[in-house]
């Protein structure tokens, strides 16, 4: 979809994005003639529109692992943008790479082995010999505030897994399993990472996690036991914080920051 006026292209090198500027002030390339680059891709995507006060084509693309990127520009990892890269850019990069890994890893079909064929009327693949069909794909899964009264008030209750940054603590979350509701799997990763049961499980909101490929479904719930019982294996450490005694907590942009901070308000 050459001449379309200026577009955002977002190009990857594996799972790093091309962006342009430096230090905390970057920004998608924003190209009327993207061949101007002198790049070679090896998969492309449109995305379609942008949103804002001038609405832009987007466009997706991949490069080889061993491009280097054009003047002024660099690959960067998308975690590495939070707070550096508009909110609104942020997300786009975040649904463009999904794209991108769906196309890489699905080249071929998983049933017989043929070359899938990019469907043109929506965003699927079709397998040529055998007919299967396959999405983007998307991995559902919960995340949870866990709230309780004491003596000292409405405490929350946060951990820290082996994953986390040092001295970061968050919400709990897990992947939904297969036949299992969301509120199911709510009850089910709070007991199984703490021990705990909960009850008054709300909705919260939800936001799309390309870390590779989930879907976060926030919840509130509440429960009157105070005692933990860690799942090692996934929790290093837990523990009920007050409003005003919060550790270190997920960076803004990501919904377990909008669920902590929900919590301080009220």
């Amino acid at each position: 979809m050459e001449g379309v006026g200026a577009a955002f292209w977002l190009i990857f090198r594996g799972n790093r994005v091309l962006v342009e500027g430096d230090g905390r002030s970057l920004t998608l390339p924003l190209l009327e003639d993207v061949a101007a680059l002198g790049l070679t891709f090896l998969r492309r995507h449109y995305l379609g529109y942008f949103a804002g006060d001038r609405p832009r084509h987007c466009f997706a693309a991949e490069v080889d692992k061993e491009t280097e990127p054009p003047e002024g520009m660099s690959f960067q990892g998308i975690r590495r943008l939070f707070g550096r890269l508009p909110e609104a850019q942020l997300w786009l990069a975040g649904r463009a790479v999904q794209i991108i890994d769906w196309d890489r890893n699905h080249i071929f079909c998983g049933r017989c082995g043929a070359r899938n064929e990019i469907q043109g009327y929506e965003r699927s693949k079709k397998c040529p010999e055998c007919g299967l069909v396959t999405y983007p794909r998307l991995s559902p899964a919960i995340i949870v505030r866990v709230t309780r009264r004491d003596a000292s008030g409405e405490t929350i209750l946060l951990a820290r897994g082996p994953r986390h940054r040092p001295g970061m603590y968050s919400v709990l979350a897990g992947f939904v399993e297969p036949g299992e509701t969301l509120e199911d799997c709510v009850r089910r990763e709070v007991k199984e990472e703490v021990g705990v049961d909960v009850t008054d499980i709300t909705y919260f909101g939800s936001q799309p996690w390309p870390f590779p490929d989930s879907l976060m479904i926030a919840f509130t719930a509440v429960t009157s036991q105070a005692d933990l019982t860690l799942q090692k294996e996934e929790i290093e450490d837990a523990g009920w914080f007050t409003a005003a005694n919060l550790p270190d907590i997920p960076p803004p942009m990501s919904i377990s920051h909008t669920l902590i901070m929900d919590f301080v308000k009220t």
